[in-house]
């Protein structure tokens, strides 16, 4: 079932017919090193992972990481999607794309249709944390209008991260 859709892309909900997808996008250097190793090794790993994520979050909240599919070639690029974390007062806004599809405006077009989902289904405010480093990360935030917003550091981890905020 499609819950965004925008010019290129279409995002639903993650299945189990992803884990392979989920393999390989938690396993991209850019995953690691940016958002964490989750321990995804194996597609018995990559199951666990979309039950105790996604399936988890769609249940507890009605929202969740979503699956990023292009329209031009009905494959899946990536994750985006709302998360409510521990340690932070928001939801907010999470996005990966495998690196073939980096810095072509995928990210920032499913980001912009989630903020859009986001309104839609009541929220009033959204925050976005990322690494100190992650200056692509930082930029599309910004250019999504979100704001610097001081920095966290979330339950059971020692990095401290930089945290954006928007009022929708």
């Amino acid at each position: 079932m499609i819950l965004i859709e925008t010019d290129r892309l279409i995002l639903r909900k993650v299945e189990e017919i992803d884990a392979a997808f989920i393999l390989q996008l938690l396993n991209e250097p850019g995953w690691l090193e940016y958002i964490g190793d989750k321990g995804v090794r194996s597609m018995e790993d990559a199951f666990h992972y979309i039950k105790t994520g996604p399936h988890a979050m769609y249940e507890r909240e009605g929202f969740g990481l979503f699956l990023v599919e292009w329209k031009g070639n009905q494959a899946p690029i990536g994750l985006c999607g709302l998360i409510k974390r521990d340690g932070l007062d928001d939801v907010d806004i999470g996005y990966a794309l495998l690196a073939d599809y980096h810095n072509k405006g995928f990210a920032f077009e499913a980001a912009q249709g989630t903020l859009e989902y986001a309104k839609d289904i009541g929220l009033k405010r959204i925050t976005a944390i990322t690494t100190k480093d992650n200056h692509s990360s930082v930029k599309l935030l910004e250019k999504l209008g979100m704001k610097p917003n001081g920095f966290v550091i979330l339950p059971n981890d020692n990095e401290e991260l930089m945290k954006f905020s928007l009022d929708l």
